[in-house]
């Protein structure tokens, strides 16, 4: 633990020197940098406050092998130095833990797009699932969501729908979904009752602080145009909907949502941040050889990472080759024991120094 005890120290040090530069008057006054600093304070509270808790049973075992040189106290302290060493590999377990690089994005809300891909009708009604297991999952975790921009599928479901997953940590729960599900069940459109399989593809981005992406009014074409589809009388009557490219990337985003052509400017430009912030992270990735998103898959939409087999009531995501038969769960929000799943294998790799 010699490596691992300095390591602590400097955390210890650098979480100190933050609190003060956060009283510091002139850092206050720089938006940009006491935002930063916050951000950084937050991700070292959880291993500074269990270094002292580590500290604290270094200082009671020392005083318990102490007491064991007194011989009426002896059976007494006995019991107790057993009791506070594994209590100190259990710290040291959790300190190893809280000691894996994290990912700076872990504690952001959550933009989320899922699209009808393979399968047609039934490939967007199963995007409508997703999205429903999702919003399930979100609300039974206290997240709350907000549908930006949504495509209805001509059956019902979505070709696209595109919503924020807000809460504490919502990224580091969700940010494994990224990649192509695959589902298996005979459709409501199959008048012949055989299974087939389609899918749908989920992307999902942690959503940009606005001092980590400067967008210039220069860099953004704004074209409006009539909406379309499912929405309501305003539909095909006004121009409300906007399409937003950004240039330097070519990154293009739509939103018709809204009755109001500013709030469909407002929720565009909201998604138009965090996909040009996910472009510069795979940027960045890709400079520094570093594995996109997490050690679990590509975060890539293509690859193939879950099948839904509803004859056998089973879910399989074939990253880690786990498998539940509880689907019907499943779909009904009950996703923690496939994400738990997937985070210790992450956990684990990453202490493996894979």
């Amino acid at each position: 633990m010699i490596n691992v005890i300095e390591r602590l120290e400097l955390i210890e040090k650098r979480y100190n020197e933050i609190n003060n530069l956060l009283m510091d008057s002139e850092v206050l006054k720089d938006l940009k940098k006491s935002k930063e600093l916050s951000i950084e304070l937050s991700s070292l509270e959880d291993i500074v406050k269990k270094y002292f808790e580590y500290k604290k049973v270094l200082s009671e075992l020392e005083d318990a092998n102490l007491m064991l040189k007194d011989k009426e106290l002896a059976a007494l302290a006995s019991e107790e130095v057993a009791r506070l060493e594994a209590l100190k590999e259990t710290e040291e377990s959790e300190l190893e833990l809280l000691l894996i690089p994290k990912d700076k994005n872990d504690s952001k809300n959550v933009l989320m797009e899922i699209r009808g891909a393979a399968g047609g009708d039934e490939g967007n009604i199963f995007a409508g699932d997703l999205f429903r297991m999702y919003e399930k999952y979100a609300l039974k975790n206290g997240f709350q969501v907000e549908v930006l921009n949504a495509l209805d599928g001509a059956s019902g479901g979505y070709t696209l729908i595109e919503f924020m997953v807000k809460g504490k940590n919502a990224y580091s729960k969700l940010k494994y979904e990224s990649g192509s599900h695959r589902v298996q069940r005979v459709p409501v459109t199959e008048a012949n009752g055989r299974i087939q399989t389609s899918t749908a593809t989920v992307l999902v981005m942690p959503e940009a602080e606005d001092f980590e992406v400067d967008i210039k009014e220069s860099d953004i074409r704004v074209d409006i145009y009539r909406s379309s589809g499912a929405g309501g009388q305003h539909v095909n009557t006004t121009d409300s909907a906007v399409r937003m490219t950004h240039i330097p990337t070519g990154i293009v985003v739509t939103c018709q949502n809204e009755r109001s052509q500013i709030k469909n400017r407002e929720r565009a430009m909201q998604i138009l941040k965090s996909r040009v912030y996910d472009a510069m992270l795979s940027k960045e990735e890709a400079e520094t050889g570093a594995i996109r998103k997490s050690k679990i898959g590509t975060g890539d939409r293509s690859e193939k990472i879950r099948t839904y087999n509803y004859p056998q009531n089973r879910v399989t995501d074939h990253r880690i080759g786990f498998t539940t038969k509880q689907l019907d769960r499943v779909m009904e929000g009950e996703l923690d024991e496939i994400i738990e799943a997937l985070i210790s294998e992450d956990q684990k790799q990453r202490l493996a120094g894979e």
